[in-house]
């Protein structure tokens, strides 16, 4: 991921008091590195700067965090010093192509270089003091105190670890998945001459899996299946010749059977048909194709299976079916909305140092990959005098699972796990050319291999901007008639994504009062099917003339390695589940209209498999075992939920074999680096019962004191409407963050008051009509 070239304030630096656990874990990181120790004697500032600098590269420019790198006589790009990418930044695109190219050239043989496919190539994250060691000198928080303390004075490194890129890769020949460890700072020799700065540090096949589907694969899908006669044919008997019109969507087959076993890679695609050939952008999903049955070798891309089971109409070309511009609801679009125009004339409330972000005390580092999209890394809120207070590690979104709850066929094999089938990075939206957000915004871009090895970028793919969010808190003296009031503004950083017919947008917001929201977006067009003429489905809602939408559901799994007030190497939290109870009628509750919060601490991981309630007002708080407030409470953070619900489905429901954790909304583990994906990694085509998060908590680990795991798994159930056609209006759901005594008061009463003109100017976002209905570019 590379940031866009734009302006960016100078980020500052803060720092926090050291641990012994922190300093006896990183003493064992650096152990076999070069260092070079300075005095702890007294000296003038602006020596010890020079003395630091002459120690410690110095960090790169804002507006090009990563030079271009220079290339080998053979064009092959060569690796800058293992200082210029922070060990948390993305993969950038030289460092993908070499990754790639060191692969390539260990393979054995010219027939297995020429099978390989290239799934994913990820940065492999380094152990957490690495990144502690780091964020002491060589990048912004910069907090020297993080590095353990010795007679001579603090441990410094000259250099940090070399970068590490964890590939997956896919032999299409013998169709083995394998995954790859490689280095990318040294220089070592290609096996067939020249030189390149990789180097294989291991390799192993992962037997029974298959990998994620790639988008070349679903393009060649396409034109196989449309190419394939008795397809043809069957498109003729439904009245189509052009195979123009025809869209094939390939879908993961999931497992049902041995039959879906991966010793194939197999696809079963969902037809659909436009009407007009010369309207690229027409509502192609309008028109179902029911009643074909295919079954597509991935492999060795051919059609297996092919049946002709049932002849269902085309559905008559629906008149609302448009959604473009002048194309909706009979051609007529609304003429009374007035332009508006969100402006900031000083700029940003934000800096950005790299992918390093600060904010209203807040600050955190971005990341994306090709499976999750993006990954807040580091989150952490400077409080004053008790400095840099971390919150936690690394926050992202692993998987989503969308069952649809018709049993007819296809719709009873829809059961996608985008993120683990498809990916949700590798889905993302270029932002440059339509504009998700309003105000001044900072873009990053996103790197990430396609099937064949090469690089493709995502450009604007990653929105950083800041947002007015009403009022933060108000309070009127009814004395005095003098009135307080606060404007909230939030920091928000988004992608948005597209996975065949529907959209996700994915959104970290940080409020000024302490708070992290998590919110999904939910757009996009229905999954349609046909029907025969009078005919009525229960499990469905008619949305045209012949047409229906299966009712289904959206699960998605945040996965939080949280850190609160924990600095690195310290493991010292906890989870309590709160409910509110009413108290029995009896002498503590005359008056019958008691009321109390119990608290439980979840000690393992068994009994913390839980789910929410509302009529209780359920909820669970982080917290330090170790560290307390002004009134001597432990400090956290607390999950709220916010709505939510449970599989639709019964106990032997087929999709439930790989989705498992969609039994329960929360789940809890202690940190275990290859514990990433609650699924497993590999979900496609996955034969083995509960693989990830409910094979994991059979260990049922302590969890009464130790680096903690949040899997919070949120759904909606969508019962279609006539008014989700042709477009789906934005459904949100998710949950929220919010600190629970761990601060000593409202961080929110510092915010500094709004203009009293609050219809021009809201805490320094100015909204205002224009007159030429344009949006400036800031």
């Amino acid at each position: 991921m590379a940031t866009a070239q734009e302006k960016a304030t100078p980020s500052c630096c803060s720092s926090s008091n050291s641990s012994s656990a922190a300093a006896a874990a990183a003493t064992k990181v650096l152990q076999d590195w070069r260092v070079t120790t300075v005095s702890d004697s007294p000296q003038d500032p602006i020596t010890k700067r020079t003395t630091m600098s002459s120690l410690i590269r110095p960090v790169e420019s804002l507006t090009d965090p990563s030079p271009p790198n220079p290339t080998s006589a053979k064009g092959i790009p060569m690796m800058a010093r293992a200082q210029t990418s922070h060990p948390l930044d993305t993969l950038t695109a030289a460092e993908i192509s070499v990754a790639v190219a060191t692969v390539r050239a260990a393979g054995a043989t010219p027939e297995v270089r020429d099978s390989m496919r290239f799934v994913e190539v990820v940065l492999l994250e380094p152990d957490k003091h690495v990144v502690a060691l780091a964020d002491a000198y060589f990048f912004p928080p910069f907090q020297p105190s993080l590095l353990p303390r010795t007679k001579g004075g603090p441990v410094i490194p000259t250099k940090l670890p070399p970068r590490q890129a964890r590939l997956v890769v896919y032999n299409k020949k013998s169709n083995e998945t394998s995954i790859w460890i490689v280095e990318l700072s040294q220089v070592h020799a290609a096996t067939r001459g020249g030189h390149h700065r990789g180097k294989v540090i291991s390799s192993k096949v992962v037997p029974n899996v298959q990998p994620p589907m790639d988008a070349m694969e679903y393009a060649e899908c396409e034109a196989v299946v449309k190419a394939f006669p008795p397809f043809q044919e069957a498109m003729k008997k439904r009245g189509i010749e052009d195979m123009d019109l025809v869209m094939v969507d390939p879908w993961c087959v999931g497992y049902h059977s041995e039959a879906d076993a991966p010793s194939r890679r197999l696809a079963k695609p969902l037809i659909f048909c436009r009407t007009e050939s010369d309207c690229p952008i027409e509502n192609g999903y309008a028109r179902p194709v029911e009643g074909i049955h295919v079954l597509v070798d991935m492999q060795n891309m051919v059609v297996i299976e092919f049946d002709d089971r049932k002849l269902v109409p085309l559905p008559p070309a629906d008149p609302l079916r448009n959604y473009t511009a002048g194309e909706s609801r009979g051609g007529v679009d609304r003429s009374d909305v007035k332009p508006l125009q969100i402006i900031q004339p000083e700029g940003p409330s934000f800096r950005v140092n790299g992918h390093f972000v600060q904010w209203q005390k807040w600050n955190f580092r971005i990341g994306f990959t090709p499976r999750e999209g993006l990954v807040i890394y580091s989150v952490a809120y400077v409080d004053g005098s008790r400095g840099r207070r971390p919150v936690a590690h690394r926050l992202s979104f692993v998987e989503m699972v969308v069952p649809y709850g018709d049993p007819n066929d296809p719709h009873y094999r829809k059961n996608a796990f985008d993120a683990g089938e498809d990916g949700l990075g590798k889905n993302a939206h270029s932002l440059k050319k339509n504009c998700d957000c309003l105000g001044f915004i900072k873009y990053f871009d996103a790197h990430f291999t396609n099937f064949t090895g090469g690089v493709e970028t995502i450009e604007n793919c990653v929105c950083l901007h800041e947002e007015d969010h009403g009022i933060l808190w108000k309070h009127q003296d009814w004395r005095t008639g003098l009135p307080e009031v606060r404007r909230s503004r939030r920091l928000s950083v988004s992608f948005i994504c597209t996975v065949a017919n529907y959209e996700y947008g994915f959104f970290w917001h940080f409020y000024q009062d302490g708070k992290i929201e998590a919110e999904v977006k939910l757009t996009g067009i229905l999954s349609l099917g046909a029907l025969q003429p009078g005919e009525i489905r229960k499990y469905g809602t008619t949305i045209a003339p012949g047409l229906y939408a299966p009712v289904h559901q959206h699960f998605f799994v945040a996965r939080m390695d949280m850190a609160v007030d924990c600095k690195p190497g310290e493991t010292f939290n906890q989870v309590v589940e709160v409910n509110v109870k009413v108290e029995e009628p009896g002498k503590d509750n005359v008056h019958n209209n008691a009321f109390y919060a119990e608290e439980e601490l979840l000690r393992s991981e068994l009994q913390a498999m839980r789910d929410c309630n509302p009529l209780t007002a359920r909820h669970w708080i982080i917290r330090n075992t170790r560290t307390v407030n002004r009134t001597g409470q432990l400090t956290g953070y607390k999950l709220v939920p916010g709505s939510n619900c449970l599989p639709l489905a019964g106990s032997e429901a087929k999709f439930l074999r790989r989705a498992a954790f969609l039994k329960h909304n929360l789940w809890v583990t202690p940190y275990a680096r290859d514990e990433m994906y609650p699924g497993g990694e590999f979900p496609n085509q996955n034969p083995r019962v509960g693989e990830g998060l409910a094979t994991w908590v059979k260990q049922n680990r302590s969890l009464e004191e130790t680096n903690i795991v949040l899997w919070y798994v949120f759904g909606v159930t969508h019962i279609p409407r006539l008014e989700d056609w042709p477009v789906m209006p934005v459904d949100r759901i998710g949950f929220m963050l919010m600190p629970h005594g761990f601060f000593n008061c409202s961080p929110a009463v510092d915010v500094p008051p709004s203009s009293s003109d609050l219809d021009l100017k809201d805490n320094g976002i100015t909204a205002k009509p224009i007159q030429n209905g344009l949006l400036a570019k800031l």
